[in-house]
């Protein structure tokens, strides 16, 4: 019997590349948005790209967000999904699963060039050279690939920090619950082995 990963299916789009990314490590993810198939995955991943307030909508009208925060098995948010996990968004003005206690922010523009989204690699800070179980085997200064307007300013949950306009948080951990700003499957080697940890928690 093999690792069972479901990723969390709901409006906010683009799973694919996560679905293909998944398959590469030789898993055959289950996409769903059925309680009892979620609960009983291995691993769970909350993925996705969109508008924060309309997929908040989404997962409460489906009571999946009751179910998001219910879980005890290891879950990984990315890009909105790490959003999503937050206690509120800027985006549309609405509270989100609060797992972790920090508030989204928009990127507010400083200079002529800073532009919204920030889009593209950008370099993964530890702290203090302490890195998560997460980000073992990375090697020294890796990249990975984000799109975001929105961001989670630094917190006591962030594990991996990087600037664009300030630093804010690359990546959270707190429990069981992992999240990452950045997109690991459009990351290279770099997000392969990032999933790779994930699955081996």
């Amino acid at each position: 019997m093999g690792m069972e990963v479901a990723i969390v299916k709901y409006n906010a789009g683009n799973v694919y590349s996560v679905v293909n990314a998944l398959k590469r490590q030789g898993i055959e993810p289950l996409l769903t948005d059925r309680p009892e198939k979620l609960r009983r995955a291995d691993r769970v991943i909350f993925p996705g790209q969109g508008e924060a307030s309309g997929a908040m909508k989404y997962l409460r009208e489906h009571s999946l967000d009751k179910l998001i925060c219910s879980l005890k098995q290891p879950v990984l948010g990315i890009c909105i999904g790490q959003q999503l996990l937050c206690r509120h968004s800027e985006e549309g003005d609405v509270d989100c699963l609060g797992i972790f206690d920090v508030d989204v922010k928009r990127f507010v523009p400083q200079r002529h060039e800073d532009k919204v989204p920030a889009m593209g690699w950008n370099r993964l800070l530890f702290n203090d050279g302490q890195t998560n179980e997460l980000f073992k085997g990375l090697g020294a200064e890796p990249y990975a690939y984000f799109v975001h307007s929105y961001y989670v300013p630094l917190c006591e949950e962030t594990i991996a920090t990087a600037e664009y306009i300030l630093p804010y948080s690359a990546a959270l951990h707190k429990d069981n619950f992992y999240a990452c700003q950045f997109h690991p499957e459009k990351s290279g080697k770099v997000g392969e082995k990032i999933l790779e940890n994930f699955l081996q928690l």
